[in-house]
Formats: structure tokens, C-alpha cells, sequence
């Protein structure tokens, strides 16, 4: 049977991760509207309104016709005023939510963040196990973590089903925060001071990984619930959700059998690479040649083989292992209700990518522009005083510091997840690498500001 076609609405849309899913959206086959305080297209149809008004949100849901929601709508970091966070990402959400359910919608997928778990402290391949920090980092991270709960908490409620993703450091071509503050250090010449040791891995997820992961997610949660796209009822869901909770919930032989095989490395950036086995390798020199020559160069050629099959060696502390599956309260493999981290699976180290695009930023004819500087590294320690005295003359002079603990913190810290359970789950992979996805928003940024 073929796929029925979905109506989506962008809660956000107009934004940038918002603006690249309703693209994707539109290149499926899909139908897609926008609701937004600002129209920036006009290729949807577009329904302006406030996120915390419920009445707006139905009838934007009802002229829409959608089916599914997804809800990317947040302001960006550095407001002065921290309640609007609580306001969007929080009281906005629960109108999102209570609209949806007033509607009839089945599906909700939430644009959360990989910070709602970050406090400070080093976060290294974590999974979503971890739960949130006593103490959060900031307003905003606090505020996207109580708007994730409450997306969760209403999985199930009135025949709708919720899932929550997790991106780390979004870049890509529209992007208007990370790309506007590197360049303004590249005007400036600021290119050569590094804060920290740089030994620090970071994630960071190229824009259009993320849109699509939005795609996958919102496939999944219906495959869950309802056979040949038929609508799911408030009793089906209900039930779903109650089996998936259970402590009885077991897994199928192939979901076991899918668990027992270790995932291939993502290759987005650096590329397949085979390691040869008795069973399939280059031949090399030879006087005779094995009388399986060509099933061993054919099975080493092949891209996906039986050859590439390998276990998955777990330990105790693993999220798919016996032991951590045995006192999971939710059947490990479910989507709806979940959240999942989404990245490039790329970790580099912070300072790295920085200088990636600073490289990228160089005319092209004279590329010694900024790589060929000495490399200035100020210790942590100092940064952080350095911050604190910037925030005290700052607040003498009533201006905003450009220097202050907060960013220091952030670029000295270890960031990195484990998504795994998003690349088992959801199916999820990383389509554009670090690489590319740097060389494609640059030449986006250049373009859009005339710049060699």
C-alpha cells in the first residue's frame, strides 16, 4: 500500500532548523504549513500567531489540515530577559500540546537540545539515560528541559503520541548565530586565541541530518502504533503505551538478533574503510592466486557484506546490554515518549572546528590570511578571570561583556553523545559529514554576504 500523504505544520517554521524540515518536508512529497511571528516565505501557507495562545494554534491546525506537528519554535540564546525562554519553550509548549490534543492530532515531534543535560561539567558519550542536572547550565537549557518533560508527560493523552530530539551544536547554511559570531572574530583578527587546551571533543549536527531525523522520527511513531497508516485511536495508543511500560515487555528475536550486531562506524566524513578478513581482502602479490580469489576481492569490494557483520562486545554500563535493559522501565526500543540525542556522530575537538571554518572563510587566493598565525593559548584558569573581570567592568559601564565566564566555560568543556540508540531506533544516520557540511555553509554565508 502506498504512503498516505502527511500534512505536517512547523511550529517555528520560519526559523532556521524549522525552515530546513519544512524543505525537506516539501521534497518528500508531503504537505507542509508554517505558524510563526514572522513570515520570511512564501512557498506554504502561513499562519502568524502567538505560540502561547492555544486558540490561534487550533485554528492554525484546523486550516492546515495537519496531521502531524513538529514543534521547532525557540528563542535563541543571549536574551536579556531569561522568562522568555519559560514563556516559548515552556508555556508555549503546553499550548502546542493542549491544541493538538483539542484537534485530534496524532503525532508531535519536539525540537529539544543535547544541553538540557549539560551543567558544567564534562559530558563524554553519554545516552539518554542520564538525567537532568540538579543545577542547570542555564535559563535556557532549564527552560527546553521542562519543555521537553512536558512533551513527554503527554505521550499517550487524547490519541497523541510524542517523541523529543536531542541536536548538539547545529551549523548549516541559514544559521545566523554560530556562523555571524566566527566571522566576527575573523574580521577582527581573533582567529589565532585559543582558550583551553583544545583537547576538548565537541558534537556538532549539520542542519540538514537534523531536518531529516525530524522526518524519520515522525514515520516511526505511527509504524509503532498503527498498521497501514490507519488512524490510531486514543484506546490504541493508551494500550501501546501501557504494554511498552510494562516490566513483562521482552524483546523479539530479530530485535535481539539486531542488538547482538555491533552498528558500522559513521562514515559521513572520513569515508568507508574495510578491514580485511580471511574471507574477504585484497589479494596483494602472489605466484598463484587462491583458488577463492575472486569471491575474497568481490567480498572486500562489496560495500555491504556478511563479511562486515560484527558482535556487539557490551559492558554492564551499556544502555543495550542484559543488565541495563532488565531494569529499564520502558521497552527499550520504543519511539514515542522517548527522547533521542541527534548528532553528527562526529565528535572533533572544539577548537578544530572553529579553525575549520576560519580556513573556509579565507579568499581563496590568499589562503594565508589567517591559517599561517601563531596560535595564542590562554590557559582556562586565566580565561575564567579574564571573564570575570570583563563581567565587572561590563556591568560598571552598563554594557554587555563580549568576554565572559559562560563562554569559556562552553568552550573548554568535553560535549559529546552516544547515538546509538538513535541510529537503532529511528534508523537514523548522518548523511552530510562535518566536512562537507562546513565547505556547504560557507559558501551559503559567503554568497549571502558578497564575500570572496
Amino acid at each position: 500500500m502506498s504512503k498516505q500523504r502527511e500534512n505536517f505544520l512547523v511550529i517555528g517554521g520560519s526559523g532556521f532548523v524549522g525552515r530546513h524540515i519544512v524543505d525537506r518536508i516539501l521534497a518528500r512529497g508531503d504537505a507542509a504549513a508554517v505558524f510563526d511571528i514572522v513570515q520570511r516565505h512564501h512557498d506554504v501557507p502561513f499562519y502568524s500567531g502567538d505560540i502561547c495562545d492555544e486558540g490561534q494554534l487550533i485554528d492554525a491546525i484546523k486550516k492546515s489540515g495537519a496531521t502531524c506537528i513538529i514543534h521547532t519554535a525557540s528563542p535563541p540564546h543571549g536574551a536579556k530577559d531569561p522568562s522568555i525562554y519559560y514563556k516559548v519553550n515552556v508555556d508555549g509548549t503546553k499550548a502546542v500540546i493542549a491544541a493538538a490534543i483539542a484537534c485530534g492530532i496524532r503525532k508531535l515531534v519536539y525540537t529539544s537540545s543535547a544541553g538540557v543535560i549539560f551543567d558544567g561539567n564534562d559530558v563524554v558519550n553519554v545516552d539518554e539515560r542520564v538525567p537532568y542536572p540538579e543545577k542547570p547550565f542555564d535559563d535556557y537549557n532549564d527552560s527546553k528541559a521542562k519543555g521537553e518533560t512536558v512533551v513527554l508527560e503527554a505521550n499517550g493523552k487524547g490519541g497523541l503520541l510524542t517523541v523529543a530530539l536531542r541536536p548538539a551544536g547545529i551549523f548549516g547554511p541559514g544559521d545566523r548565530q554560530l556562523l555571524v559570531g566566527l566571522y566576527q572574530a575573523y574580521q577582527r583578527g581573533q582567529t589565532h586565541f585559543q582558550v583551553g587546551d583544545n583537547n576538548n571533543l565537541f558534537d556538532y549536527t549539520y542542519v540538514e541530518n537534523l531536518a531529516t531525523a525530524h522526518l524519520i522520527a515522525a514515520d516511526r511513531l505511527d509504524s509503532e502504533v498503527a498498521a497501514d497508516n490507519a488512524e490510531p485511536s486514543e484506546s490504541a495508543v493508551t494500550a501501546a503505551t501501557e504494554d511498552w511500560a510494562s516490566e513483562t515487555a521482552t524483546l523479539s528475536e530479530k530485535e535481539a538478533l539486531d542488538l547482538s550486531i555491533a552498528l558500522p562506524p559513521v562514515s559521513a566524513t572520513v569515508g568507508n574503510r574495510r578491514v580485511p578478513t580471511c574471507v574477504a581482502r585484497p589479494l596483494g602479490p602472489y605466484v598463484v592466486p587462491p583458488p577463492n580469489a575472486a569471491a575474497l576481492e568481490a567480498a572486500y569490494a562489496s560495500p555491504i557484506a556478511s563479511t562486515n557483520v560484527r558482535p556487539a562486545l557490551r559492558g554492564r554500563f551499556d544502555q543495550f546490554s542484559e543488565n541495563a535493559m532488565a531494569v529499564c522501565k520502558t521497552h527499550p526500543l520504543r519511539v514515542a515518549g522517548q527522547t533521542f540525542f541527534i548528532t553528527n556522530g562526529e565528535p572533533v575537538y572544539f577548537w578544530d572546528f572553529m579553525r575549520l571554518i576560519w580556513l573556509a572563510l579565507d579568499p581563496p587566493h590568499d589562503p594565508s590570511k589567517r591559517a599561517e598565525q601563531r596560535i595564542w593559548v590562554i590557559p582556562r584558569a586565566f580565561g575564567m578571570a579574564l571573564g570575570f573581570l570583563a563581567e565587572t567592568w561590563a556591568g560598571l559601564m552598563g554594557k554587555e561583556a563580549g568576554f565572559t565566564r559562560y563562554r569559556v566555560g562552553y568552550s573548554c568543556a568535553t560535549r559529546y553523545h552516544n547515538i546509538e540508540r538513535a541510529r537503532r531506533v529511528l534508523g537514523y544516520e548522518p548523511e552530510i559529514g562535518i566536512e562537507e557540511g562546513v565547505r556547504k555553509t560557507v559558501e551559503w554565508f559567503k554568497k549571502e554576504n558578497n564575500l570572496p
